[in-house]
C-alpha cells in the first residue's frame, strides 16, 4: 500500500470524484424509491394473477414485513460498513473471497442490465394508447433508440443531476395517484377489497409481479461511495423509501379495486390510466399516462447509475479492467455507463414476462448469496466496523434472513424450463470468465488497478490520518471515528484482511 492510504491516492488521481457533488438524504430515497418502484405502475398484473383484489392487497401489505424490511436493514448495514462503490460486491468479497464477489457482481449487474431494457419499451407502451403510431416498428425502434441514447446522457452528466431529477418525477408521478384517491373516498366500497376466485389464481404470474415489485433495495449500495455521510444518511432514506414504496402501491389500489368492479382479466399493464379516466374523468387518464411515462424515465436514470458504479466499484478493486473506472469530468463512470447502455439496447427484444421472470432467477440467485454473506459476516468479523448495525445477534441475523430466503427458493422453483437453461448458461459463463480475467491480470494483457482500492474509511498504515485530508477525504463522520479510534494492530489486521480476501483477484 502506498503512503497515506490507497483509498486516499486514488482519490488523489481522480479529481472529477473529488469534486462531484455527493448524493444527500432526498435524491437519495428518490432513487431507492426508482431503483426498487416508481411508482404503482406495473403492479396492477397482481389483481389479474391474484384472482382479485384481496390477494395483490395482502401481498402488499405481508410482502414487505419478509422481503422490504429484512432487505432494507441488511443493506443499511452493510452499506455503511462498507461505504464505498461496488456495494454487495465488496461483501461477497469480504465474506466469501474475490472469486464469489466476481460471480455475484455478473449476476447482479446482468439482472439490472435486464431490468432496464424494459423501461424504454413500457415507456412506449403508456403512450401508445394515445399515440397508435408507436405500435408500428418503424417508429417504435428509433424511438427506442432515442429514449436510450437521451436518457443514458443524463446519467452521464452527473449522479447529483439524476438524483435531483428523480426526486421531481417521483412528486410528478405520484401526484396523480394521491388526487385519484382523494376523489375516489366517497365512492369506495369496502367489501370489494376482498374479493377473489381462487381457480383464476396464476401463482408463477402472482409471485413474480409481488417480488419484481418489491425487489432491488441492495441496488443503492453500489452509489455508498458517492453518498455524503453514509452512515447517516442510508438508514434514514432506506427507511423513508420502504414507507413511500408500500404507500404508492396501496393508495391506487385501495383506490381502484374498492370504486370499479372491473373484473380481475382487465387488471394489466396501463390499466390505472383506465382507473384514472373511470373515477376522475379525461384529465386524470392523460395525467397518468404522462406520469407513467416519467416514471419509466426515472426508474432507467436510478437502475443505469446502480449498474454503471458498479462496474466502476469492480474495477476499483481489480476485478475488472481500470477502463472501467474511468471518470468523465463530472465524476461519472463513462465507460460502465456506456457499457450499460450497450446491454440494454441488445436486451430490450425480450418481452415483459421473460425480463421479470429471468431477472428474478438471477436475483434471487445473488440474494441467497448477500444473506449468506450478512451472516457469515458477523460470525466471521463480529469486531468489523458498523456504523449502522441491525440490532440483534447472530441468531437473530439468521432469523432474519430465514423468510426472505424461502421467499427467493420459492420464485426460484416457479421459474419455467427455459430460464433454468438461459440462467445456467449465464453462470457458467461467470465460471469461466473469471480465470480468464485473473490470467489476463497476471499476463498484463489489459492495464488493471497496480493495488487494489481498499474501502475509503479505511485510514494508512499505521492508522492515524491527517485531519485535514480525513476532513476532505473521508466525509463518513462514523468513518472519522474509526480511523482515529482503532489501533495500529487491529487495523493494519482488518486492512490486510479486506486487502487479501475483498480486493484482490490472486
Amino acid at each position: 500500500m502506498g503512503e497515506g492510504g490507497e483509498g486516499m491516492v486514488s482519490d488523489a488521481k481522480n479529481p472529477a470524484k473529488e469534486s462531484s457533488p455527493k448524493l444527500t438524504l432526498f435524491p437519495l430515497i428518490a432513487l431507492i424509491f426508482y431503483e426498487v418502484s416508481g411508482g404503482p405502475f406495473g403492479i396492477e398484473d397482481s389483481v389479474r394473477a391474484g384472482g382479485g383484489p384481496l390477494l395483490a392487497l395482502l401481498g402488499f401489505l405481508i410482502f414487505p414485513l419478509f422481503w422490504c424490511i429484512p432487505e432494507a436493514l441488511i443493506t443499511a448495514e452493510l452499506s455503511t460498513t462498507f461505504p464505498d462503490n461496488g456495494g454487495y460486491v465488496l461483501w461477497i468479497s469480504s465474506a466469501f473471497g474475490p472469486f464469489w464477489g466476481f460471480q455475484e457482481g455478473l449476476w447482479k449487474w446482468l439482472s439490472g442490465v435486464i431490468d432496464n431494457a424494459l423501461y424504454p419499451v413500457l415507456f412506449l407502451d403508456y403512450l401508445k394508447h394515445s399515440f397508435p403510431i408507436f405500435n408500428l416498428l418503424a417508429a417504435r425502434i428509433p424511438a427506442l433508440l432515442g429514449i436510450t441514447a437521451s436518457l443514458t446522457f443524463l446519467n452521464y452528466r452527473g449522479l447529483h443531476i439524476v438524483g435531483f431529477s428523480a426526486v421531481s418525477l417521483a412528486v410528478f408521478s405520484l401526484a396523480p395517484f394521491l388526487v385519484m384517491g382523494i376523489l375516489a373516498i366517497p365512492r369506495i366500497r369496502p367489501q370489494k377489497w376482498f374479493l377473489v376466485d381462487f381457480k383464476r389464481v396464476d401463482w408463477r404470474g402472482y409471485f413474480n409481479s409481488m417480488f419484481w415489485n418489491l425487489n432491488y433495495w441492495d441496488k443503492a449500495s453500489t452509489l455508498a461511495g458517492e453518498v455524503e455521510n453514509p452512515s447517516k444518511t442510508f438508514p434514514k432514506a432506506l427507511f423513508g423509501a420502504v414507507v413511500l414504496v408500500v404507500g404508492s402501491y396501496l393508495v391506487p389500489l385501495l383506490a381502484g379495486t374498492g370504486t370499479l368492479d372491473s373484473p380481475s382479466e382487465e387488471w394489466s399493464d396501463g390499466y390505472f390510466a383506465e382507473v384514472g379516466f373511470l373515477i376522475g374523468g379525461l384529465w386524470l387518464k392523460w395525467w397518468i399516462q404522462v406520469a407513467a411515462a416519467s416514471s419509466n424515465m426515472g426508474l432507467f436514470e436510478a437502475e443505469m447509475s446502480g449498474d454503471a458504479f458498479q462496474l466502476l466499484g469492480m474495477s476499483e478493486m481489480g476485478m475488472l479492467p481500470s477502463i472501467f473506472s474511468s471518470r468523465s469530468k463530472y465524476g461519472t463512470p463513462t465507460i460502465s455507463i456506456l457499457c450499460s447502455a450497450t446491454g440494454v439496447i441488445c436486451l430490450s427484444w425480450m418481452t415483459f414476462q421473460e425480463i421479470i421472470e429471468f431477472l428474478n432467477f438471477l436475483y434471487s440467485i445473488g440474494m441467497i448469496l448477500e444473506f449468506a454473506a450478512f451472516v457469515r459476516l458477523r460470525v466471521k468479523k463480529p469486531d468489523l466496523h458498523r456504523p449502522y448495525r441491525v440490532p440483534v445477534g447472530t441468531i437473530g441475523a439468521t432469523a432474519l434472513c430465514l423468510p426472505p430466503t424461502l421467499l427467493l427458493v420459492l420464485v426460484m422453483c416457479l421459474a419455467s424450463a427455459k430460464t433454468f437453461v438461459v440462467s445456467g448458461v449465464v453462470i457458467v459463463v461467470g465460471l469461466v470468465l473469471y480465470p480468464i480475467i485473473v490470467h489476463a491480470k497476471e499476463r498484463k494483457w489489459v492495464r488493471f488497478e497496480t493495488e487494489p482500492v481498499l474501502p475509503s474509511h479505511i485510514g494508512g498504515p499505521t492508522g492515524q490520518s491527517d485531519g485535514s485530508k480525513v476532513g476532505k477525504e473521508v466525509v463518513d463522520e462514523a468513518a472519522i471515528g474509526l480511523l482515529s479510534d482503532s489501533p495500529q494492530s487491529e487495523l493494519g489486521q482488518q486492512m490486510s484482511d479486506i486487502s487479501s480476501e475483498i480486493l484482490k483477484l490472486e
